[in-house]
């Protein structure tokens, strides 16, 4: 597909935004379990139109040495707090930013939230459309944060359309920045290897062909390629 800049895009499903974002994140110096929490908002980013995967891609450097543990409250008053991002990405700030507004809008019927310091200001703009998942209405101005009660009907269509279209229809990205980012995350995988190809999934073969883990192969995986154990039917083909 060509776009109006004549630069050729892909359409990417969330299935491998999501795979190539964990595997990405995985090399950064995030706590093992904080990047499932984020992975959904490179994606979300680049349907909104905002830095996207272009700005995953530049930042990837500085990610390895994030740390959320930084954010803190800097300022409360009743519904009103300021929190100090103390530099980290927005796309970093934003899970304790979600939560805060559900807690101050559960104990005072609204809340208003400002982020100082935090990198990448304008990504914040992601939190209008999570707010919802967890009901709340989240309208952003700049680096403040305002919200409100909002129901939850438990139908993705309504509580997370962006979501949905995302599901329906995906997310143009240029097919060369796509491209760099796959590579980019085939960095977290191991070398492709026969002893890789025997730990990969639920279970490990042994050089001798035997089976630890999951035995009832009920998806007709062939492990007969990862053994030892050559047929006397292959060597004669492999003499031949």
């Amino acid at each position: 597909m060509i776009n109006l800049n004549s630069k050729t895009t892909m359409r990417v499903m969330p299935r491998e935004m999501r795979l190539m974002t964990e595997r990405i994140f995985s090399l950064s110096s995030l706590p093992k379990g904080f990047f499932l929490v984020v992975v959904d908002f490179p994606m979300y980013s680049q349907k909104l139109g905002l830095g996207g995967f272009a700005l995953f891609e530049r930042r990837f450097e500085s990610f390895k040495s994030a740390d959320p543990s930084h954010v803190a409250i800097a300022f409360e008053d009743g519904s009103r707090v300021t929190l100090d991002a103390a530099g980290e990405h927005a796309w970093f700030v934003l899970p304790a930013v979600i939560d805060l507004l559900g807690e101050l809008t559960a104990r005072f019927g609204s809340a208003e939230l400002t982020v100082d310091g935090a990198c990448d200001e304008a990504e914040l703009a992601v939190a209008a459309s999570f707010g919802s998942r967890t009901g709340l209405s989240i309208s952003v101005s700049g680096n403040l944060l305002k919200s409100v009660p909002s129901p939850i009907t438990s139908e993705v269509r309504k509580d997370d359309p962006l979501l949905w279209a995302l599901l329906e229809n995906g997310a143009e990205i240029e097919a060369d920045l796509w491209w760099r980012i796959y590579h980019l995350a085939k960095q977290a995988l191991a070398t492709d290897s026969v002893v890789s190809r025997r730990h990969a999934g639920p279970m490990i073969i042994n050089e001798d062909g035997t089976i630890i883990g999951r035995k009832d192969n009920d998806d007709e995986t062939d492990v007969s390629f990862l053994s030892s154990r050559i047929s006397e039917r292959e060597k004669e083909s492999a003499r031949s």
